[in-house]
Protein backbone atom coordinates (compact mmCIF):
# COMPACT_ATOMS: atom_id res chain seq x y z
CA UNK A 1 0.00 0.00 0.00
CA UNK A 2 2.82 2.35 0.98
CA UNK A 3 4.55 1.50 -2.31
CA UNK A 4 1.40 2.41 -4.26
CA UNK A 5 1.10 5.76 -2.46
CA UNK A 6 4.75 6.54 -3.22
CA UNK A 7 4.27 5.77 -6.91
CA UNK A 8 1.19 8.02 -7.05
CA UNK A 9 3.03 10.88 -5.30
CA UNK A 10 6.01 10.56 -7.63
CA UNK A 11 3.76 10.62 -10.69
CA UNK A 12 2.00 13.74 -9.41
CA UNK A 13 5.30 15.48 -8.81
CA UNK A 14 6.57 14.63 -12.31
CA UNK A 15 3.30 15.89 -13.80
CA UNK A 16 3.59 19.17 -11.93
CA UNK A 17 7.16 19.69 -13.15
CA UNK A 18 6.16 18.97 -16.77
CA UNK A 19 3.20 21.37 -16.51
CA UNK A 20 5.42 24.08 -15.03
CA UNK A 21 7.99 23.61 -17.79
CA UNK A 22 5.35 23.80 -20.51
CA UNK A 23 3.88 26.90 -18.89
CA UNK A 24 7.30 28.52 -18.71
CA UNK A 25 8.05 27.66 -22.35
CA UNK A 26 4.67 29.02 -23.43
CA UNK A 27 5.30 32.29 -21.55
CA UNK A 28 8.75 32.58 -23.12
CA UNK A 29 7.36 32.02 -26.61
CA UNK A 30 4.56 34.52 -25.99
CA UNK A 31 6.98 37.11 -24.63
CA UNK A 32 9.32 36.72 -27.58
CA UNK A 33 6.48 36.96 -30.06
CA UNK A 34 5.03 40.11 -28.51
CA UNK A 35 6.75 43.53 -29.14
CA UNK A 36 9.00 44.49 -26.20
CA UNK A 37 7.09 46.86 -23.95
CA UNK A 38 10.27 48.47 -22.67
CA UNK A 39 11.28 49.79 -26.10
CA UNK A 40 9.92 53.35 -26.47
CA UNK A 41 8.71 54.67 -29.80
CA UNK A 42 11.34 56.71 -31.70
CA UNK A 43 10.87 60.44 -31.05
CA UNK A 44 9.46 62.43 -33.92
CA UNK A 45 12.00 64.61 -35.75
CA UNK A 46 11.90 68.27 -34.64
CA UNK A 47 10.25 70.63 -37.10
CA UNK A 48 10.36 74.38 -36.87
CA UNK A 49 7.15 76.23 -36.11
CA UNK A 50 5.73 77.74 -39.29
CA UNK A 51 5.81 81.49 -39.70
CA UNK A 52 3.16 83.98 -40.78
CA UNK A 53 3.00 82.58 -44.32
CA UNK A 54 2.27 79.09 -42.97
CA UNK A 55 5.03 77.62 -45.15
CA UNK A 56 8.43 78.72 -43.84
CA UNK A 57 9.91 78.69 -40.30
CA UNK A 58 9.06 81.45 -37.84
CA UNK A 59 12.23 83.45 -37.06
CA UNK A 60 10.45 86.19 -35.13
CA UNK A 61 11.94 87.09 -31.77
CA UNK A 62 14.87 88.68 -29.95
CA UNK A 63 18.19 86.91 -30.59
CA UNK A 64 21.71 87.19 -29.22
CA UNK A 65 25.06 85.41 -29.36
CA UNK A 66 26.91 83.90 -26.39
CA UNK A 67 30.40 84.11 -27.89
CA UNK A 68 33.28 86.62 -27.92
CA UNK A 69 33.52 87.02 -31.69
CA UNK A 70 33.11 90.79 -31.53
CA UNK A 71 36.50 90.96 -29.82
CA UNK A 72 38.13 88.78 -32.47
CA UNK A 73 36.44 86.45 -34.95
CA UNK A 74 39.57 84.29 -35.06
CA UNK A 75 40.46 82.01 -32.15
CA UNK A 76 42.27 84.03 -29.47
CA UNK A 77 43.61 83.80 -25.94
CA UNK A 78 42.66 86.23 -23.20
CA UNK A 79 44.81 89.36 -23.07
CA UNK A 80 45.11 92.40 -20.86
CA UNK A 81 43.66 94.94 -23.33
CA UNK A 82 42.57 95.50 -26.92
CA UNK A 83 45.40 97.98 -27.47
CA UNK A 84 48.85 97.14 -26.11
CA UNK A 85 52.27 98.79 -25.92
CA UNK A 86 55.73 97.29 -25.29
CA UNK A 87 56.49 96.59 -21.64
CA UNK A 88 59.70 95.67 -19.76
CA UNK A 89 59.05 91.96 -20.35
CA UNK A 90 55.71 91.49 -22.12
CA UNK A 91 53.22 93.87 -23.81
CA UNK A 92 51.11 95.88 -21.35
CA UNK A 93 47.87 97.89 -21.78
CA UNK A 94 48.22 101.09 -23.77
CA UNK A 95 48.01 104.36 -21.84
CA UNK A 96 44.59 105.01 -23.38
CA UNK A 97 43.06 101.99 -21.61
CA UNK A 98 45.36 101.09 -18.72
CA UNK A 99 42.97 102.67 -16.20
CA UNK A 100 40.24 100.20 -17.11
CA UNK A 101 42.14 97.30 -15.57
CA UNK A 102 40.33 93.97 -15.84
CA UNK A 103 37.25 95.70 -17.29
CA UNK A 104 39.27 96.53 -20.39
CA UNK A 105 40.66 93.01 -20.81
CA UNK A 106 39.84 90.73 -23.75
CA UNK A 107 38.15 87.38 -22.95
CA UNK A 108 39.33 84.27 -24.76
CA UNK A 109 37.32 82.81 -27.65
CA UNK A 110 37.34 79.74 -29.88
CA UNK A 111 36.61 81.88 -32.94
CA UNK A 112 33.89 81.61 -35.58
CA UNK A 113 36.05 81.35 -38.72
CA UNK A 114 35.57 77.92 -40.26
CA UNK A 115 38.21 75.68 -41.79
CA UNK A 116 41.67 76.35 -40.37
CA UNK A 117 40.31 79.27 -38.31
CA UNK A 118 42.31 81.93 -40.15
CA UNK A 119 41.05 84.66 -42.48
CA UNK A 120 42.76 84.18 -45.89
CA UNK A 121 44.07 87.73 -46.30
CA UNK A 122 46.22 88.96 -49.15
CA UNK A 123 49.61 90.24 -47.96
CA UNK A 124 48.55 93.90 -48.30
CA UNK A 125 45.27 93.36 -46.45
CA UNK A 126 47.03 91.52 -43.63
CA UNK A 127 49.38 94.47 -43.18
CA UNK A 128 46.38 96.80 -42.87
CA UNK A 129 44.80 94.46 -40.31
CA UNK A 130 47.98 94.53 -38.24
CA UNK A 131 48.07 98.34 -38.36
CA UNK A 132 44.44 98.47 -37.25
CA UNK A 133 45.12 96.10 -34.37
CA UNK A 134 47.96 98.25 -33.08
CA UNK A 135 45.56 101.21 -32.83
CA UNK A 136 42.31 99.33 -32.17
CA UNK A 137 40.91 101.61 -29.47
CA UNK A 138 41.61 104.72 -31.51
CA UNK A 139 40.42 103.51 -34.90
CA UNK A 140 37.68 100.90 -34.41
CA UNK A 141 34.46 102.33 -35.92
CA UNK A 142 32.51 100.84 -33.00
CA UNK A 143 34.33 103.18 -30.61
CA UNK A 144 32.87 106.14 -32.50
CA UNK A 145 29.37 104.57 -32.64
CA UNK A 146 29.42 104.09 -36.39
CA UNK A 147 27.02 101.47 -37.72
CA UNK A 148 28.60 97.99 -37.47
CA UNK A 149 27.92 96.56 -40.92
CA UNK A 150 27.28 92.93 -41.84
CA UNK A 151 28.10 90.36 -40.56
CA UNK A 152 29.46 92.11 -37.43
CA UNK A 153 26.05 93.39 -36.31
CA UNK A 154 24.93 89.78 -35.76
CA UNK A 155 27.63 88.82 -33.24
CA UNK A 156 27.99 91.97 -31.19
CA UNK A 157 27.25 91.63 -27.48
CA UNK A 158 23.88 93.36 -27.81
CA UNK A 159 20.68 91.64 -29.04
CA UNK A 160 18.65 92.23 -32.18
CA UNK A 161 15.04 91.54 -33.11
CA UNK A 162 13.66 89.89 -36.23
CA UNK A 163 10.26 91.05 -37.51
CA UNK A 164 8.93 88.57 -40.05
CA UNK A 165 5.57 88.67 -41.83
CA UNK A 166 4.29 86.99 -44.95
CA UNK A 167 5.35 90.04 -46.99
CA UNK A 168 8.33 91.57 -45.17
CA UNK A 169 11.51 90.74 -43.22
CA UNK A 170 13.08 93.39 -41.00
CA UNK A 171 15.91 93.30 -38.42
CA UNK A 172 16.38 95.92 -35.68
CA UNK A 173 19.63 96.02 -33.70
CA UNK A 174 20.02 97.43 -30.21
CA UNK A 175 23.48 98.80 -30.96
CA UNK A 176 23.23 102.34 -32.38
CA UNK A 177 19.63 101.73 -33.48
CA UNK A 178 20.90 99.98 -36.63
CA UNK A 179 18.28 98.41 -38.91
CA UNK A 180 18.06 96.18 -41.99
CA UNK A 181 15.16 95.97 -44.41
CA UNK A 182 15.58 92.65 -46.24
CA UNK A 183 14.14 92.80 -49.76
CA UNK A 184 12.15 89.71 -50.68
CA UNK A 185 12.33 90.49 -54.41
CA UNK A 186 15.64 91.04 -56.16
CA UNK A 187 16.26 94.82 -56.05
CA UNK A 188 19.19 94.69 -58.46
CA UNK A 189 22.52 96.34 -57.77
CA UNK A 190 22.72 98.58 -54.69
CA UNK A 191 22.36 102.22 -55.84
CA UNK A 192 24.96 103.36 -53.29
CA UNK A 193 27.26 101.75 -50.72
CA UNK A 194 26.12 102.09 -47.11
CA UNK A 195 27.15 101.06 -43.61
CA UNK A 196 24.65 98.17 -43.43
CA UNK A 197 24.64 97.39 -47.15
CA UNK A 198 21.72 96.11 -49.20
CA UNK A 199 20.06 92.81 -48.20
CA UNK A 200 18.09 90.50 -50.50
CA UNK A 201 16.56 87.38 -48.93
CA UNK A 202 14.91 84.19 -50.18
CA UNK A 203 14.07 80.78 -48.70
CA UNK A 204 16.02 77.60 -49.40
CA UNK A 205 13.82 75.00 -47.72
CA UNK A 206 13.82 75.90 -44.01
CA UNK A 207 16.90 78.14 -44.37
CA UNK A 208 16.56 81.87 -44.98
CA UNK A 209 19.37 83.01 -47.29
CA UNK A 210 20.33 86.71 -47.40
CA UNK A 211 22.74 88.16 -49.95
CA UNK A 212 24.38 91.37 -48.70
CA UNK A 213 26.16 93.75 -51.09
CA UNK A 214 26.91 97.47 -51.27
CA UNK A 215 28.84 97.55 -47.97
CA UNK A 216 31.10 100.48 -47.13
CA UNK A 217 34.69 99.32 -46.53
CA UNK A 218 34.89 101.55 -43.43
CA UNK A 219 33.41 98.94 -41.09
CA UNK A 220 35.56 96.37 -39.28
CA UNK A 221 34.69 92.73 -38.65
CA UNK A 222 35.62 92.93 -34.95
CA UNK A 223 37.54 94.93 -32.34
CA UNK A 224 40.85 93.37 -33.43
CA UNK A 225 41.14 95.23 -36.72
CA UNK A 226 39.91 92.49 -39.07
CA UNK A 227 38.58 94.05 -42.26
CA UNK A 228 36.66 93.61 -45.49
CA UNK A 229 36.86 95.62 -48.70
CA UNK A 230 34.81 97.73 -51.08
CA UNK A 231 33.59 94.77 -53.16
CA UNK A 232 32.69 92.45 -50.28
CA UNK A 233 29.73 90.12 -50.72
CA UNK A 234 28.22 88.31 -47.74
CA UNK A 235 25.82 85.38 -48.19
CA UNK A 236 24.08 84.59 -44.89
CA UNK A 237 22.20 81.39 -44.03
CA UNK A 238 19.76 81.45 -41.10
CA UNK A 239 18.63 77.94 -40.13
CA UNK A 240 16.45 77.22 -37.05
CA UNK A 241 17.76 74.22 -35.11
CA UNK A 242 15.32 74.26 -32.17
CA UNK A 243 12.57 76.48 -30.77
CA UNK A 244 15.27 78.64 -29.18
CA UNK A 245 18.33 78.42 -31.47
CA UNK A 246 19.33 79.47 -34.97
CA UNK A 247 22.48 78.31 -36.74
CA UNK A 248 23.97 81.31 -38.51
CA UNK A 249 26.46 80.79 -41.34
CA UNK A 250 27.94 83.27 -43.78
CA UNK A 251 30.30 83.08 -46.73
CA UNK A 252 32.41 86.20 -47.33
CA UNK A 253 33.94 86.97 -50.70
CA UNK A 254 36.18 89.85 -51.77
CA UNK A 255 39.00 89.29 -54.27
CA UNK A 256 40.61 92.62 -53.33
CA UNK A 257 41.13 91.58 -49.70
CA UNK A 258 41.05 87.76 -49.51
CA UNK A 259 42.79 85.02 -51.47
CA UNK A 260 39.62 82.90 -51.46
CA UNK A 261 36.04 82.92 -50.08
CA UNK A 262 35.79 81.96 -46.40
CA UNK A 263 33.05 81.19 -43.90
CA UNK A 264 31.95 81.95 -40.37
CA UNK A 265 29.36 80.07 -38.27
CA UNK A 266 27.88 80.34 -34.77
CA UNK A 267 24.66 79.87 -32.80
CA UNK A 268 22.06 82.51 -31.98
CA UNK A 269 19.89 82.13 -28.87
CA UNK A 270 16.33 83.36 -28.44
CA UNK A 271 15.50 85.47 -25.41
CA UNK A 272 12.31 84.69 -23.48
CA UNK A 273 10.22 86.32 -20.75
CA UNK A 274 10.81 89.91 -19.68
CA UNK A 275 14.28 89.72 -21.27
CA UNK A 276 12.79 89.39 -24.77
CA UNK A 277 12.94 93.06 -25.70
CA UNK A 278 15.44 95.56 -27.04
CA UNK A 279 16.75 98.38 -24.91
CA UNK A 280 17.90 101.73 -26.24
CA UNK A 281 21.60 102.11 -27.03
CA UNK A 282 21.82 105.07 -29.38
CA UNK A 283 25.43 105.78 -28.59
CA UNK A 284 26.16 108.86 -30.73
CA UNK A 285 25.70 111.17 -27.76
CA UNK A 286 28.06 109.00 -25.70
CA UNK A 287 31.03 109.83 -27.94
CA UNK A 288 30.43 113.54 -28.50
CA UNK A 289 33.09 114.53 -25.96
CA UNK A 290 35.64 112.16 -27.50
CA UNK A 291 35.00 113.33 -31.05
CA UNK A 292 34.14 117.01 -30.60
CA UNK A 293 35.31 117.99 -27.13
CA UNK A 294 38.39 119.72 -28.55
CA UNK A 295 36.08 122.18 -30.34
CA UNK A 296 34.79 123.67 -27.08
CA UNK A 297 35.77 127.27 -26.43
CA UNK A 298 37.41 125.99 -23.27
CA UNK A 299 38.15 122.26 -23.78
CA UNK A 300 38.03 120.08 -20.72
CA UNK A 301 41.39 118.94 -19.34
CA UNK A 302 42.65 115.68 -20.82
CA UNK A 303 42.55 114.39 -24.41
CA UNK A 304 40.24 117.18 -25.61
CA UNK A 305 42.51 119.95 -24.32
CA UNK A 306 45.61 118.17 -25.62
CA UNK A 307 44.11 117.83 -29.09
CA UNK A 308 42.94 121.44 -29.17
CA UNK A 309 46.45 122.59 -28.23
CA UNK A 310 48.07 120.33 -30.83
CA UNK A 311 45.77 121.54 -33.62
CA UNK A 312 46.31 125.16 -32.66
CA UNK A 313 50.07 124.68 -32.90
CA UNK A 314 49.70 123.01 -36.32
CA UNK A 315 47.60 125.94 -37.59
CA UNK A 316 50.18 128.41 -36.30
CA UNK A 317 52.97 126.60 -38.11
CA UNK A 318 50.91 126.57 -41.29
CA UNK A 319 50.35 130.30 -41.11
Amino acid sequence: MKKLVSIIALAAALGACETAGMSSSTETMTASAAPPAAVAAAPAAWKAKRGPDGVHPDLNGVWQVLNTANYNIEAHAAQSALQLRPGPYVPVPDAAVVGLGAIGAVPAGVGIVQGDGKIPYTADALAIRDENRAKAVENDPEVKCYLPGIPRANYMDKPFQIFQSDKAFFIAYEYAGAVRNVFLQDPGEAPVDSWMGQSYGKWDGDTFVIEVTGLLPDTWLDRSGNIHGSTTKVVERWTPTSDYTIRYEAEITDEEVYTKPWKIAFNLYKKVGEDAQLQQFKCVEFVEEMMYGHLRKNPLPGPAADRAKREAEERARGE
